[in-house]
């Protein structure tokens, strides 16, 4: 009996870190015009990305150029996601039409890794309805936009600025906040 709990505890393991990890190396990715600088690092041009929204839109990250964007890639069954939707969402209401230094006005493209061998995309809608992510860019993801970004673990956000260009990352908590606040006009 005991070897049968140890085997199904390795095997669950190993799926919530097959569904949670992907390839860290440097993604470099050249556009239409030939630019190489396109990666999840900073100083580096979000790759774009054009997912189905809750609402079954399809959403371009790229739509949001002019603005500061947060893209922050979540889980419903994920409990440290869960707790920091609140701070990403109090970040949203006090600076969603504020004018900063790199953008005017802030959102959020919360992109969720539901949907896979641990949940399902009601349970994404679930989540955010029930954690009130009143943005309309809460788009499903999968694990080809999470490697693009380099996504080892969730959360994990990437501060953009009205360019694109990865300005900051993993902004947590207050951090998010007071990043907000030093951009600022």
């Amino acid at each position: 009996m005991k070897i049968k709990v140890i085997i199904l505890s390795v095997i669950v393991a190993l799926g919530i870190y097959g569904f949670t990890t992907v390839n860290n190396t440097e993604t470099k990715i050249k556009n239409s015009n030939g630019d190489d600088n396109i990666g999840h690092a900073i100083g580096q041009i979000a790759p774009d990305i054009n997912l189905l929204s809750v609402n079954g839109k399809k959403i371009k990250l790229s739509d949001y150029r002019g603005q500061l964007v947060l893209v922050d890639f979540w889980a419903s069954w994920c409990p440290p996601c869960r707790r920091e939707n609140p701070h990403v969402l109090a970040a949203y209401n006090a600076y969603k039409d504020k004018n900063f230094t790199k953008g005017k006005g802030f959102t959020v493209y919360g992109v969720s890794l539901d949907g896979g061998r641990r949940s399902t995309e009601e349970n994404w809608k679930q989540a955010v309805k029930a954690d009130k992510l009143v943005w309309e860019s809460n788009v499903l993801g999968n694990q080809d936009v999470a490697r693009q970004y380099g996504v080892v673990s969730i959360p994990t956000n990437f501060l953009l600025d009205k360019d694109g260009v990865v300005i900051a990352t993993n902004l947590r908590g207050d951090d998010l906040e007071n990043k907000l606040k030093s951009l600022l006009k």
